[in-house]
């Protein structure tokens, strides 16, 4: 049977409208690397909904745009600060380690959220030739737990930051879903509320690849473009990544699909609750459950719907709902929880 998974918004298909849009590109000749009305037209799109002030550069991919965010502003003897958790930390092979040169600083955490109390930790040792120099703060938003910023916890940050001759970095891989959460302007919780350098992602949210380094602070887009083609991000065909930012960003598209998501999440939330076996662990706030399973059932239930062990020692698992679920695939996936939980 092929049925959706719950293992990652990455496993969903490409939006029909975002494919038609590449398709719609699919025309002619256009000058490569950027220089297309397309790629003209997706980087106003951008300055409508992050302000005039805003740069942004497309990437390929999540972990270069969060990179190349942290390479932009830093020097090798500067340190990150981000929560013991964030992907930086956890799910990209140490690559910002390896391509900034830089030191990762991490702060606990129990709802994927960083504090100042626990940042300001890390800020000793300042003009000692001994020990990394902090530079940038950088909160995933949501965070890896599914949890989301309101703009005064992201406007405390970021003043913080600035108190302190630091920058504010957002990994927003899915800030679709934070902006549908908090119903609420792109602007609002990144520009409006002090970030200084945006990861914009749409892989996780129907597009087909492609994801934008945006920066907030112009000075840091002076010398981007070289960064960028150093590392290997320079599409030549940019025009077709250019045009999903278009239809992703036209006519709320995202925050459609992102609303989808987060509803479904929160669908799910509601059944797993009247499962007495079964404990949410976070709060649902945007497309992500985390929960305790019966370890009894867990190999059986991957079996029938591939998902991840956050926790493999407690049996806590991530089930992440897409703009193509729906409550048919919910519905069908709780029966088959508890049907298992019956049979053990």
């Amino acid at each position: 049977m092929n049925r959706k998974s719950f293992a990652s918004d990455n496993n969903s298909g490409i939006h029909p409208v975002i494919l038609a849009a590449i398709e719609d590109a699919n025309t002619s000749h256009t000058i490569a690397y950027g220089d297309d009305v397309f790629t003209r037209t997706a980087e106003q799109k951008f300055k409508q909904h992050f302000g005039n002030a805003a740069e942004v550069f497309f990437v390929f991919n999540g972990t270069a745009a969060n990179v190349l965010c942290l390479q932009a502003a830093t020097k090798p003897y500067n340190a990150i600060i981000c929560s013991e958790l964030a992907h930086i930390n956890v799910d990209e092979c140490g690559a910002p380690e390896r391509f900034t040169g830089c030191k990762l600083l991490t702060c606990p955490t129990t709802d994927g959220k960083i504090t100042v109390n626990e940042i300001a930790k890390h800020l000793h040792g300042t003009g000692s030739q001994h020990h990394v120099q902090p530079k940038i703060i950088s909160i995933s938003q949501p965070t890896e737990l599914g949890t989301v910023y309101s703009p005064d916890e992201i406007n405390n940050i970021a003043q913080f930051a600035h108190a302190n001759n630091l920058l504010l970095h957002v990994d927003g891989a899915r800030l679709a879903n934070a902006a549908a959460a908090l119903n609420m302007e792109f602007k609002k919780f990144t520009a409006d509320a002090g970030v200084d350098i945006l990861s914009f992602g749409g892989t996780k949210n129907g597009m087909m690849y492609g994801e934008a380094v945006v920066l907030l602070k112009p000075e840091l887009s002076e010398n981007f473009m070289y960064i960028r083609k150093q590392a290997m991000q320079l599409a030549s065909k940019m025009r077709f990544v250019s045009a999903q930012f278009i239809a992703y960003l036209n006519n709320n598209q995202c925050i459609k699909t992102a609303c989808h998501s987060n509803k479904m999440a929160k669908l799910l939330e509601a059944k797993i609750k009247e499962i007495k076996q079964i404990k949410i662990t976070q709060k649902v706030e945007s497309n992500a459950v985390f929960a305790l399973i019966p370890p009894k059932i867990c190999n059986d239930l991957q079996k029938e719907y591939f998902f991840y062990l956050w926790d493999e020692k407690n049996c806590e698992a991530r089930w992440m709902c897409s703009f193509d679920t729906n409550e048919d695939d919910i519905n069908t996936f709780v029966e088959t929880i508890k049907k298992l939980i019956k049979n053990i």
